[in-house]
């Protein structure tokens, strides 16, 4: 039987990116955070608004990208996959969180439309990222397919 783990969202960043690099081969990964706003009027007319925060991770050259160009407040749009993360906290309860791996993203100006406009000043990358980026922010950005990480390369 055929099998899609296929999500596209847009939103609003809500806190700036995280960048840490994996220890044993310093790959790039980013944790962000993404608001998605829904408007509707109940059966009274009046507006209702919901918000649905997402948490989401992007790796390698995608993460730099992320980290390089977006803060906190800036809208994207996302490409990836569902990934649900298990774990046993320090009490021994069983843990889950579903997460979106990116795969893929664009820059959403602030009109809401993509592409279009370039921040004014990059975020600084930290001092163990690499510099060598060259793509712009009207660009799409693709890892390929994702290679699974073993756990102990990550650092958090």
């Amino acid at each position: 039987m055929p099998n899609l783990n296929r999500v596209m969202l847009m939103g609003n960043l809500t806190r700036d990116p995280e960048l840490r690099f994996t220890p044993n081969n310093n790959t790039a990964v980013a944790q962000i955070g993404l608001a998605i706003n829904h408007q509707w009027k109940d059966p009274q007319g009046e507006k209702k608004e919901e918000v649905t925060f997402i948490d989401c991770e992007a790796w390698g050259k995608t993460a730099e990208v992320l980290n390089q160009y977006l803060r906190k407040g800036k809208p994207v749009y996302v490409e990836g996959r569902l990934k649900l993360d298990q774990w046993e906290d320090k009490d021994g309860n069983k843990r889950s969180k579903l997460k979106v791996v990116i795969e893929s993203f664009q820059f959403i100006d602030s009109k809401g439309e993509q592409g279009g406009t370039e921040p004014t000043q990059p975020r600084q990358q930290q001092k163990s990222a690499p510099q060598n980026s060259r793509a712009t922010p009207s660009t799409k950005f693709m890892d390929g397919p994702h290679n699974p990480v073993d756990e102990d390369e990550i650092p958090f």
